[in-house]
């Protein structure tokens, strides 16, 4: 036995994106919701996202909406979260806008925009900070609350594991571990809960060059291998065919697929169009790739000459500043672009309502994998996804009949009760520090998604 200090809740959320927060926000009031982040709640990849957000426009847009989705997944999809999702769309727009978000409109009408592999415009936006709108107004309604709490700078190390169901996590504040003035431990922390959602995002921190914070490092998936937590797909990482070429070190600036929708194009070192902009994702960064290698260049060149002046200014204002920062105006000359990883298209494997394979344990965005992406995301598909899916996880939960279990009565935690890998407990001891046991996790995740690769590939 080990002292450890602890708190409860009926529900703890893990990661404060688009599908924690939605899933927070999708919880009866009269439930307690705890939601830890590793870092400051607004620092999450849905913050980032530039493009828009998909819907449904009209019955009419249904088959070629799902199509669309099929095709760029390369039919790995699964055809019912496809469906489910598509057919959610429109309820989650009405949400978003209740809750003030600020999609284009023009004489009162949503705008849609068109992007990459999508057959029609379908896809709402807000300038080119779409991701950050959306995440900012939910926030904004989760800190109106009054049942649901938002500790910062949080790290879940590990789950409360016993007879094959979650019963909550286990953190360390800012990393480390602490006692307070009066020789109490403060960190490490239990929270108990009687139900756990992990939305922690994906795998960008496990890469050098990626459009994604770095400290998404995929501790759910870490978590999950340790307590063998049914995973899929893992190897379906998707790299972004456009981020801003640098030598700098840190994460790297997408260039949104919407600028190719509205004309932008793709040119070689000498200045030629060379590919059709519009293809896939994972299609489209191959023909950069081989473009690349022809040219012994790092980077091609995004031209956006074909996009009036004041669209660049009124539609892509974020994008447009950004290239000015690094010495190019996008109205005048082409920007250096080179592909990165963007997304993760695998994760922990979940039923349509996000339950994983332990219970009383969901997983939501970009952490789960519910088959709707299949090998290759269509563009501005992630933010709706994440949402549908959030928001079926919080009514399984609403509906569900747990039993409560006292476990927010014990002052100590077993580790022969609950399931603690020696890692975990030398971490949890101060014997090592956070930072050994984060690499060590990297470590343990790539060889998985290594060695599921070469299982595919058999």
């Amino acid at each position: 036995m080990y002292q450890i200090a602890h708190t409860s809740a009926d529900v703890v959320i893990v990661g404060t994106g688009v599908a924690g927060l939605y899933a927070a926000l999708n919880i009866p009031s009269d439930q307690s919701v705890i939601m830890v982040t590793k870092k400051l709640a607004k620092e999450s990849d849905s913050y980032l996202a530039q493009g828009g957000i998909c819907v449904l426009k009209n019955q009419e847009d249904y088959e070629s909406y799902f199509e669309d989705t099929m095709k760029a997944g390369h039919y790995k999809n699964n055809p019912e979260s496809v469906k489910q999702m598509i057919l959610s769309s429109q309820d989650i727009i009405e949400d978003l806008v209740s809750y003030g978000v600020d999609f284009e409109r023009e004489n009162g009408a949503f705008v849609y925009t068109r992007e990459a592999a999508h057959s029609e415009a379908r896809i709402l936006f807000h300038k080119d900070i779409t991701g950050k709108e959306i995440t900012e107004k939910l926030l904004e309604r989760v800190r109106e609350k009054e049942n649901i709490r938002i500790f910062e700078n949080t790290v879940m190390v590990d789950i409360l594991e016993k007879n094959n169901a979650c019963h909550g996590i286990v953190v360390l504040k800012d990393k480390r571990v602490q006692i307070d003035e009066h020789g109490i431990l403060t960190s490490p922390m239990a929270i108990f809960a009687r139900h756990t959602i992990l939305a922690s995002g994906g795998v960008g921190g496990l890469f050098r060059d990626s459009t994604n914070f770095d400290h998404l490092t995929a501790d759910a998936l870490a978590i999950a291998i340790r307590h063998q937590i049914k995973l899929k797909d893992i190897d379906y990482i998707q790299i972004h065919p456009t981020t801003f070429y640098s030598t700098k070190p840190g994460r790297r600036f997408l260039i949104s697929e919407s600028v190719r929708g509205e004309g932008a194009t793709l040119l070689n070192r000498q200045n030629e169009r060379f590919v059709d902009e519009l293809l896939p994702r994972d299609q489209l960064t191959n023909k950069i790739v081989e473009q690349m290698q022809k040219d012994q260049m790092p980077y091609v060149w995004l031209n956006m000459s074909n996009i009036p002046q004041e669209d660049i200014t009124g539609h892509f204002p974020n994008i447009y500043a950004y290239c000015l920062e690094e010495g190019y105006d996008v109205t005048k000359e082409s920007i250096p672009v080179v592909p990165a990883q963007h997304y993760f298209m695998g994760g922990i494997e979940v039923t349509r309502q996000s339950k994983t394979s332990l219970e009383q344990l969901y997983a939501v965005g970009e952490t789960s994998c519910n088959g709707v992406h299949g090998a290759n995301r269509l563009a501005s598909n992630s933010l709706l996804e994440s949402m549908v899916f959030a928001k079926l996880a919080a009514h399984d939960i609403a509906d569900a009949t747990v039993e409560t279990h006292a476990l927010d009565s014990l002052q100590a935690l077993d580790q022969d009760e609950f399931r603690f890998s020696n890692e975990v407990i030398e971490v949890l001891y101060g014997d090592i520090g956070y930072e050994e046991f984060e690499e060590n996790n990297k470590k343990m995740i790539l060889d998985e998604i290594e060695r599921m690769g070469k299982e595919r590939e058999e």
